[in-house]
């Protein structure tokens, strides 16, 4: 899979082309829904099987480095009984395939884009940059929105894998049509385990459960409908389960581990058991916790990962619990939105190995470590609508084009720890911040201590309507521009993210164009 000496040619010569600016926006503003499927043609809750998306394998390997291939295609989906969905997919999958990785080892993606070159409704050319969440990437390869992929072109990724285990995802992140691309399908877990988690007794394998999260709206003849409400975001009427609609699982009378990601271009959660039995949180967006918490209830954001034990032990074979949503504010809500997946337990025998959970996780988690007095910086962000747009400290992703990419909005040193205020000072809607290549502590929210979920390491922050947290992060073998930006991609596309540039006084920055995409044909695997 590495590249030819055609292919070095070929990237020695688009290294030194201009870099894409892409303005081209798609008109999907205020689509009217009078062609929106009748809520009597939709599936009733909980009448389809639950399924788990499949594992991709590597085409090679070698003693230090797995390597992949992964074709962004369009595919036909059964969503709606009797009606085929057109959607795109990594390899054809929505969602796309699980990457089951282990700390050390490195990996090298191949992405191309086999998409059409514009979207059949709404007329854009899906140009992507495929954004590995969660992980500390070099800038070149971390997705950077501007860094764009046409197509008919790809590009290697390549991924450091040094973290500790930790749930991450894969989704497109390409400039101004992040929230279209997502939602047609383009998005997949990449799970990476390490030897703490691995010998923790929590469950793993066939009870380790990866549930990806997505909301969809459906025209008459079972096309996807997009509309992001006058740019508010997008609100769909049906919940999906790893691509099924209000599934049910059948679960054996055990502990199941479940990795909750909120894949959805906009809609938050608050989640609860219909029994009111608890859940246990143990692991948060950047890994496990120093120790488990018991919720009865918690909310997510788009783009935040939970790792929560339900414990089916006590129940009979037949009985059914039911995962419900009280969704927080500044959601549009239907008639089945409170509803997301069954479970059905069955008397079936299972393996009791990882059945537990142990009082104590990761104490020694380096982020949760920081304290406040190590903090060289104090910044804040703010997060606010003004004159229509969506923007962080009163600038946008336009502003950043618009400077060549020289704009930023922070300059934190490399190995330094900053503290950072993120405020949602406004009414009418939520922003779930996520910024690129770190991983912080949650210091406070509202001046009060972190939710118990959140007492773990996070990528995402939840700013619901007037809230402010503050968060403490270090930027440990940083350099160049990352992002941050509101994760409801609606409110990213129209254009709430800005940058900022780890600075490292020995050693240049490096930029996000320094590993351009490639033209077909695609070379050597």
């Amino acid at each position: 899979m590495g590249l030819s000496r055609r292919d070095v040619m070929k990237m020695s010569v688009l290294a030194g082309a201009a870099v894409a600016l892409p303005l081209e926006r798609s008109v999907s503003g205020s689509l009217a829904q009078a062609n929106r499927i009748a809520e009597s043609a939709l599936p009733q809750p909980f009448t389809q099987p639950f399924t788990v998306p499949s594992v991709i394998s590597p085409v090679r390997s070698d003693s230090t480095t797995d390597y992949y291939r992964v074709s962004m295609e369009p595919t036909q989906v059964e969503l709606i009984p009797g009606l085929q969905t057109m959607m795109w997919g990594y390899n054809g999958q929505v969602p796309g395939p699980t990457f089951q990785t282990t700390q050390g080892r490195k990996a090298v993606v191949r992405q191309i884009n086999n998409l059409p070159s514009r979207h059949p409704t709404l007329g854009y050319t899906p140009w992507t940059s495929v954004h590995l969440h969660g992980s500390a990437s070099l800038p070149e390869y971390d997705g950077y929105a501007s860094d764009i992929t046409n197509p008919g072109q790809w590009k290697d990724y390549r991924y450091p894998n040094y973290q500790p285990a930790r749930t991450l995802w894969y989704h497109d992140h390409g400039v101004h049509h992040t929230a279209e691309n997502v939602y047609m399908g383009l998005a997949g877990f990449y799970l990476m385990h390490d030897p703490l988690e691995m010998k923790l007794a929590i469950p793993h394998g066939e009870y380790d459960v990866p549930l990806i999260v997505t909301d969809k709206m459906f025209n008459s003849d079972g096309s996807l409908l997009f509309d992001t409400n006058g740019g508010s975001g997008f609100y769909g009427d049906v919940i999906t389960v790893n691509g099924r609609v209000w599934p049910t699982m059948k679960v054996k009378k055990r502990k199941y581990r479940f990795r909750i990601l909120n894949g959805g271009p906009s809609r938050s959660y608050k989640w609860f058991l219909d029994n009111g039995a608890s859940m246990t949180v143990i692991a948060t967006d950047a890994g496990l916790m120093p120790k488990p918490q018991s919720v009865k209830s918690f909310r997510q954001g788009v783009a935040e990962r939970y790792e929560v034990v339900i414990d089916f032990a006590k129940y009979a074979a037949g009985t059914k619990i039911r995962l419900l949503n009280d969704s927080p504010k500044n959601n549009i809500n239907f008639t089945n939105t409170d509803k997301v997946m069954q479970f059905e337990v069955v008397g079936d025998a299972f393996s009791t190995a990882g059945n537990s959970i142990p009082g104590s996780l990761y104490p020694s988690q380096p982020t949760m470590a920081l304290k406040t007095n190590q903090a060289v910086k104090k910044r804040t962000f703010d997060f606010i609508r003004q004159n229509g747009n969506w923007t962080v400290n009163g600038k946008t992703w336009d502003d950043v084009v618009a400077s060549g990419f020289t704009s930023i909005l922070a300059d934190p040193q490399t190995d330094s720890v900053e503290l950072w205020e993120l405020r949602n000072p406004s009414g009418g809607w939520h922003h779930p911040a996520h910024i690129h290549f770190i991983d912080f502590k949650v210091v406070s929210r509202n001046g009060q201590p972190p939710l118990p979920h959140e007492q773990g390491a996070k990528d995402v922050i939840f700013l619901g309507e007037n809230e402010s947290v503050q968060l403490l992060m270090k930027f440990e073998k940083g350099r160049g521009k990352y992002m941050i930006h509101c994760h409801n991609l609606v409110h990213e596309d129209h254009d709430m993210m800005g940058q900022f540039e780890i600075k490292d006084p020995l050693r240049a920055s490096e930029g996000p164009f320094d590993a351009p995409a490639i033209p077909l044909p695609e070379g050597d695997l």
